[in-house]
């Protein structure tokens, strides 16, 4: 299995001790000074997650993430976002525009170890969503123009493959499963985050977010992902 780690931070400091780190937790460890370097390394070869500072000389981390999503060859490689800024804005606007987690400097070495730990195997989930497959006629949930597919973990829109990440895909499953049945966000986080000790309940409203911009047509006025205002997320049960 490939355990490449890439940093990215114009801090040389950080960048050595997080190398350090990682390398004890038998991690090969990558590391570029600026945006435009970590793009030709990522163009390069092929990194199992890319830490990413929000402040970068040249491309700056949202630019970068924003180009990482966009190209269909690494719109899947994991990120973790590290920024010294505290406002909420930048870390919800980090994870709204794609990644994985976020962590705030000063920053424990070893709570960075264990969210790339965390954020590797939820992506293992869908490398091995296969194993226990239903057949093809139970596997399929069908909601509108929308398909999900357990046993690709794919949803379709209209005929075309909408690009979810493996949270994102579990969180819509669990949801259309269970039609109708409203969950806060406490429930969903048990249910779909529930080995992970560094989650915060806004992480449930930035991905349901995201999922809406992807699967509704007016992510503004849902027909699938619905709220009840104080309680929490629900599927309709007529769509």
């Amino acid at each position: 299995m490939n355990r490449k780690i890439l940093i990215v931070d114009d801090e040389a400091d950080i960048v050595e001790l997080v190398s350090y780190n990682l390398k004890k937790e038998g991690f090969e460890v990558e590391a570029a000074l600026d945006g435009e370097e970590a793009l030709k390394k990522i163009n390069a070869d092929t990194y199992t997650l890319l830490v990413l500072d929000l402040m970068l000389p040249g491309i700056q981390g949202m630019e970068l993430c924003r180009i990482i999503r966009n190209n269909p060859k690494t719109n899947k490689l994991p990120i973790i976002m590290l920024t010294a800024k505290g406002e909420e804005l930048d870390r919800v606007l980090g994870l709204e525009i794609g990644a994985d987690d976020y962590m705030t400097k000063p920053f424990s070495p070893r709570e960075l170890a264990a969210r790339i730990k965390a954020v590797l195997r939820r992506t293992r989930e869908k490398e091995n969503i296969g194993a226990d497959a239903k057949p093809v006629a139970q596997g399929v949930i069908r909601l509108g123009d929308l398909s999900i597919d357990r046993e690709t973990y794919t949803v379709t829109k209209k005929g075309d493959k909408l690009n979810l990440s493996a949270t994102e895909f579990k969180l819509f499953l669990y949801l259309a499963e269970r039609k109708g049945r409203v969950f806060s966000r406490d429930q969903l986080l048990d249910a779909i985050w529930r080995d992970e000790a560094f989650v915060e309940p806004r992480t449930v409203d930035v991905h349901i977010r995201r999922l809406r911009t992807q699967v509704e047509d007016d992510p503004a006025n849902p027909v699938y992902i619905k709220t009840r205002r104080g309680i929490g997320y629900y599927v309709e049960p007529g769509s």
